[in-house]
Formats: C-alpha cells, structure tokens, sequence
C-alpha cells in the first residue's frame, strides 16, 4: 500500500525484487515405535510422545539401551536335530528365553549404522512391568488372589504372585494394540516421512499383519504424507513355495490397500550390532547347567588334575554373588574353548535382525546424496554380514514379479560386492504408476513441498496476479528438481508442466466458491530395473 504523502520530506518504498521461495521439506525422517528401557525425562513420562532423536547417544541418554536378553542351554533330543555346540558326544541348542524380543534398539543402531541422521522414536512401554506383589492373607472382606493395578487410567485385575516371585521384574509382552496406538500420535506431527514398527514381526502372525495394515492405512489414507517400510513375518525362514510360504502368507496378511505407500524387505539380517563386549556368561539362564558343562569340559580336555582343579575353581565362580562378572567372563573365554562358542552362538542369535530400520538408514543416506528420485537399492547393507536366507535369481524372480503384484525386495549377497539391496519395488508391484519406491516418494516430496508453500497464499486475491506468481514459485522448484535429475527430459517443457487460471484450470463457479486449482504434470525419472544388452557379430569388411 502507498505511503500517505502529507509532511513535505523524502519517502523509501521497498519493493518485492522476487517471488516467495518454495522449500523443500525433508525426505526421510522416520518414525520408530516400539518398547525401550525407560521413558521419562526430568520426571515427565515420554509414553507416546514423538522425540526427536539426532543420535545413538541422544538416543541413550533419553530411552536407554537394549534388552538383556538371555539363553537357556538344552541338550537336543536326538543325533538328528540340529544343535548349535557339542559336547562328551552330546548336541546343545541354545533356546531364547524371551517371551518379547525387544528389537527397537538394535533397529536404531542399524539405522545410523547405514547413514541416517534424525527421527523420531515413541516409546509405547519399557521391557519391564511392575514387579508382582506378594500374596495377601486370606480374608473374608477382599478378594483373596487378586490386587488392582493402575495403568493408563484403566483398572486392570491381575493375581497376586507367589512368594517366590514376588518384588522380581517381570517382561513386558509386546502389545498390538499399544503400538497402534502409537501410529495415531503422528497424525499431529508434520516432519516424518518414513513409518517403521521393527517389533511388528514379534506380535501373533495374525495381529503382525493387522498392524501392518494401520501402518499402510495410517501412510497412505489418512497421512497421504508418508512410506512404510515392513519386515516379512518369520523373514528368517527359507521359502517353501506352498500354504506355508512366508512371503505367500506375507502377500495374503498385508491386505490390498494402499499399497503403493509402503514396501517390504526379505529375508532378515546376520548383523553385526552387538559386539563380543555386550555377551557374558550372564546371558545364559540356567548357570548350573554351564557349570556342569564347563567343568565335564574341563576333565575331558585336560589330563594334569591340579590344572582340571584350577578350571574348576573358576567356573564355579559364575554362581557366586561377588564374582567381577568382566574378569571371569575373559577368563573363561581363555580357558574354555565351548566357553568361547556358547558366547559366539549368543551373540549370532542376538544379531539376526529384521531389516526395515537398517532400510530407513539407507533411504536416508541415498536421498542426502543422490536425491530422493533415486532409486534406494544397488547399494551396499552396512553392519550386515550377510541374508539369513541365501536367494538365487530364481528365488528373486517370483519376489520381484508376481500375479498379486505385491513385490518384496530382495536383499541379496554377491561376491566381491558383500551384502546389497537388489530391488526398489513398492507393494503395488502391478501399478505403471507407483510401482517404484522412489516414484512414489518424489511424489510425496512434490506434493507436500508445493502444498506447504501455497498455504502463503491462502486468502490472496484469486486473480491473474496471483495465479502468475504461484506458477512462477512452482515452476522455479520443479526446474531446480530437473536439473539435479529429479525429472526426464530435454527441456523443461519436457520434464514438467504447471497450470493455474481461469479457463484452464477454473470455472467462474470455481471462483466463487474460492477455489483455487492448480494442475502440475512432471515426468519422473525410474529406474533402469532391466538392462538387456544385445550382442551380434559383425561380417569382416573387405
């Protein structure tokens, strides 16, 4: 507006030399949910609430560490059963005592591991519940075995524990219904892009399927925003090719909704997260048993008795109170070579992971080099060292290309190239459209970058003036994206095209109403999936 011209002087107008600027909004910022060692912060609870986490150690400080998990040592039944260490003759599995396999913190390690930065985590619950109070005294007035706990608001009945038992922490079970909970928080938050729930594959198959299928709703009907990333359930297991199949049951749970808005990894990774320092004879349950072990060890491999007594006298320190737990541990691990294979075996188990955290990482770490319109795959798996589940390119092609059309990428082992990320499919493998992941997440960018800059032109007047300058702010930000090779085409008339007005985009009706449509059209680089290289001979010219 003009300066009113009253007092005689020398007036400065300032005017606008260029349009509004469109920014672009980040492209992988992934929300975990899952349970962690503690949540809560200056005496506030951190229970489903979104915390920006820009580091493994900010990470520490605010949810803790990880789950120390442990294994019970049982002899296999028969010769024929596969067994992870033998002994005098004998085979030994060594079989996970947890009832809920706590996999948040290694999924978070994976992802900076392979490359990202910031995201958020939620914390639906710690690995521990309330300690179980011991058994009252029977009386006529109140109930005998039961005492009320308070949970959330909701009065929850549960026996009173044994005397046994009692003031002793018990696991946590993971919970579909709290974790689904948890993806209704984000719909508040406007920075994440990226959705992953690693602890989904521990749930009841049924219920894992269920709360992928929120994961999919939530990214693709209510947010239209964001791009799941989802582990095959039981992922760990070769394909059989029948009703049993992991990715059959897999393509049958996930639903047929909204597809294109998420994509999944097979098979599960030998990782390697957790170093030697984090396993200990504590991670085994049944001390006694490893005494006995350690010791028969002792008697068959040694033949001075004074040097069997000296063995002895150390592994019966492992069931005593005052033992330096880090002392011993090194002591047996030099002295006992079944020692030193219980903890490998440990460790193995413990670092067999899903990969869809690890993926996030390696979204993030293409899109700040390359750019989002970069297909995610052809790159190397960090902190793995190698598939659970060896594929051939057999076994990738039904993965690949299937009558369902839900694709499942492969993550593949090559010589010379170690583990790798072979395919960059959505789950609407059938779709011309969003068949691939980074189309669909260039898709994403576009739309909430260009939907974010035109809220400064909310209540503007809906005339040419404004049309011009939107067109401008848009077409600008398209042109910056084909020339970094976000777009195809020789010219920019050939990599996009943007369309705001009266007669080409409006009515006179839509003015009325206070409509503005604003049409954009872009051509998205895809990936070359297929590179057929044709040979022939050529006749000797004379």
């Amino acid at each position: 507006m003009a300066q009113t011209l009253a007092t005689p002087g020398v007036y400065v107008e300032e005017k606008k030399a260029f349009p509004n600027s469109l920014v672009s909004i980040p492209t992988a910022v992934p929300t975990f949910i899952g349970y962690t060692e503690k949540a809560g912060r200056g005496g506030q609870s951190l229970i489903n609430r979104p915390i920006r986490v820009t580091s493994l150690a900010d990470y520490q400080s605010i949810f803790g560490g990880g789950f120390p998990g442990t294994f019970t040592i049982k002899a296999a039944p028969n010769a024929l059963q596969e067994f992870d260490f033998e002994l005098d003759g004998k085979g030994y599995s060594l079989l996970s005592d947890m009832t809920s396999k706590f996999l948040l913190y290694n999924s978070i390690r994976m992802f900076f591991a392979n490359g990202g930065k910031n995201c958020y985590v939620i914390s639906v619950g710690s690995y521990y519940a309330p300690a179980l109070p011991a058994k009252p005294e029977k009386t006529t007035k109140e109930p005998k075995d039961e005492v009320p706990k308070e949970d959330a608001g909701v009065k929850i009945v549960e026996k009173a524990g044994k005397a046994a038992d009692a003031g002793k922490r018990r696991i946590n079970s993971i919970n579909k219904k709290a974790l689904e909970d948890a993806i209704g928080v984000l719909i508040s938050e406007e920075e994440p892009t990226l959705l992953i729930i690693p602890e989904a594959v521990m749930l009841e198959e049924a219920d894992c399927y269920a709360l992928q299928q929120a994961m999919l709703l939530h990214c693709g009907f209510k947010m239209r925003n964001r791009f799941a990333i989802l582990d095959v359930y039981n992922g760990f297991l070769p394909r059989t090719y029948d009703e049993n199949d992991v990715i059959t049951r897999f393509r049958e749970g996930v639903g047929s909704n909204n597809l294109s808005y998420g994509a999944a990894y097979y098979p599960w990774v030998y990782s390697s997260i957790v170093q030697n320092e984090e396993v200990s004879y504590k991670s085994v349950s049944n001390i006694d048993q490893l005494e006995t072990l350690l010791s028969r060890e002792a008697e068959l491999t040694t033949d001075n008795p004074k040097k069997v007594d000296e063995i002895k006298t150390e592994v019966r320190k492992l069931s005593q109170a005052d033992t330096d737990a880090d002392t011993l541990n090194q002591t047996l691990l030099a002295i006992s070579p079944t020692f030193k294979t219980i903890m490998q075996k440990v460790r193995a188990q413990m670092n067999v992971i899903p990969p869809s955290a690890g993926m996030a990482g390696v979204y993030a770490a293409v899109d700040n080099t390359r750019g989002v319109w970069k297909a995610p795959a052809n790159v190397g798996f960090n902190s793995v060292i190698a598939p659970v589940v060896k594929l051939t390119n057999d076994d990738q092609e039904d993965l690949n290309v299937t009558v369902t059309g839900k694709s499942v990428n492969a993550i593949r082992s090559f010589i010379g190239q170690g583990t790798v990320i072979w395919g960059a499919r959505t789950l609407d493998g059938n779709s011309q459209d969003y068949r691939y992941i980074n189309v669909r997440r260039t898709l994403i960018y576009m739309e909430q970058s260009i939907k974010l800059a035109a809220k400064a032109y909310v209540y503007e007047p809906n005339t040419a003036a404004t049309w011009i300058l939107i067109r401008s702010m848009i077409a600008s930000f398209l042109d910056d994206l084909w020339r970094q090779g976000g777009l195809v085409g020789t010219t920019p008339d050939q990599a996009y095209e943007v369309l705001v007005g009266l007669g080409t985009t409006m009515t006179p009706n839509d003015i009325l109403d206070g409509i503005m449509r604003i049409s954009v059209k872009v051509a998205i680089s895809r990936p070359a999936e297929f590179i057929v290289i044709t040979f022939q001979q050529k006749m000797q010219e004379s």
